[in-house]
């Protein structure tokens, strides 16, 4: 890592994207955002930041940078480099949402995550989402001191704890409390269809959110989708992520 803090690395300039950048910039990283598209086109969403933010190309941004953030819409996440990335610890805050990426069969089987979808085009990258159930304008506005009254939390979900460690001094430096949900397929607890997604709450009305996930729409949906594949005899019950109990820490 260069210097006392890692260098972030946004790929995509959309507003999640643009509001990331500016929240890694406060907390005094050195940050490079970048898309698909000329540098020169983004410079926009690194205004009014100071030098900190640098507009830069895909490839020169995931070569560069110690922490990779994927802010893109997530239908396009196979464009996402893999042989840059590879070694990178990658931070999904990428969601599917119908209206942007279709129907596609791997988005919209209810026992598929994203950020394992993403883990499987990236295979030699570390994978932990996060950033991904709050709202763009809520990262915007509720950054709070660590200890503030209030302070609202992020949850992460990823499978080596170093990683988590990492990424939740990441969360605490943006101004969030982060709440461990588990490993990166207890990451479904936080995606569309369960009730951390959209929140703007405190670490414990998140945590009792995530316990929630088995009455959620997701969750339901989950629990049908294994209940049917059970019944058909093809796999097991050991990937029911719902029966599991999450590492809230």
């Amino acid at each position: 890592m260069t210097g006392s803090s890692p260098v972030i690395g946004i790929l995509g300039t959309g507003r999640l994207g643009s509001v990331l950048a500016r929240r890694a910039a406060a907390a005094g990283y050195e940050v490079l955002i970048a898309a698909s598209g000329d540098p020169k086109r983004i410079a926009a969403a690194a205004e009014g930041s100071g030098t900190a933010i640098q507009a830069t190309t895909a490839a020169d941004a995931a070569a560069r940078a110690d922490i990779v953030v994927l802010a893109l819409p997530l239908g396009k996440y196979r464009a996402i480099p893999v042989d840059a990335l590879a070694g990178k610890l990658v931070i999904d805050a990428m969601n599917y949402w119908w209206e942007v990426d279709g129907f596609p069969d791997e988005f919209t089987d209810p026992l598929a995550t994203s950020s394992e979808l993403v883990r499987d085009h990236l295979p030699a990258s570390r994978i932990v989402k996060a950033f991904n159930h709050m709202g763009y304008r809520d990262l915007a506005d509720e950054a709070r001191p660590a200890g503030a009254p209030g302070r609202k939390a992020i949850g992460i979900a990823g499978d080596d704890d170093r990683d988590l460690a990492t990424v939740a001094r990441v969360v605490d430096d943006f101004g969030f409390d982060p709440v461990i949900v588990g490993s990166l397929a207890d990451g479904v607890r936080l995606e569309p269809g369960t009730e951390p997604f959209g929140a703007d709450v405190d670490t414990q009305e998140l945590r009792e959110m995530i316990e929630h996930f088995p009455t959620s729409q997701r969750g339901i949906r989950r629990a049908a989708a294994l209940a049917a594949r059970r019944g058909s005899g093809s796999g097991s019950g050991s990937d029911d992520q719902s029966s599991q109990t999450s590492s809230l820490s």
